[in-house]
């Protein structure tokens, strides 16, 4: 049974089977954290990566972890926030959905995640958390042992606590 942790840190430096990216369409790098990741991870992840035709948003797909602490990079495409009359909340439950699925076909035991879409994307943090954290509650009975959200920022954490204690 998946236990749901929390921790303020780096997502790079994580010690997991997966860490989900939060990545653009392009799957081409970026800054934040899809920066962060593919400049710790080296050159041979972007090589992968553009061996997919993009990535639409609310998917995610799958890639080795090159020099991380890990074994596979899900680079899940989060939505823009557009006000939240878009579908974003949707998209963003579906990109999770779809590393969790990712971790499970891969016979992962551990996940990373970050706050997608909470940077440069714009998704409010405090709705995002309650979604982000109840697809890792749906996915406590699977083969999974830990589901990781890596908050890089002490707001960031404590919304996402908020959000934990909410479930």
């Amino acid at each position: 049974m998946a236990k749901t942790i929390l921790t303020q840190g780096d997502i790079t430096t994580q010690r997991v089977d997966a860490i989900v990216n939060a990545a653009n369409e392009g799957l081409l790098g970026g800054g934040g954290v899809d920066g962060a990741i593919h400049r710790s991870a080296g050159p041979s992840v972007m090589q992968e990566c553009q061996a997919f035709d993009g990535c639409e948003t609310g998917d995610a797909v799958a890639t080795s972890a090159g020099d991380l602490f890990a074994d596979h990079i899900f680079h899940a495409v989060g939505p823009v926030w557009l006000g939240g009359l878009e579908g974003e909340e949707a998209a963003l439950v579906r990109c999770h959905t779809r590393a969790i699925d990712l971790a499970l076909e891969r016979g992962c035991r551990s996940i990373a995640f970050p706050a997608i879409s909470c940077g440069v994307y714009g998704f409010p943090i405090n709705r995002a958390a309650p979604l982000a954290l109840s697809v890792a509650r749906s996915a406590e009975r699977s083969a999974l042992d830990e589901i990781r959200f890596v908050l890089f920022s002490e707001p960031d954490y404590f919304a996402f606590a908020r959000g934990l204690d909410s479930l």
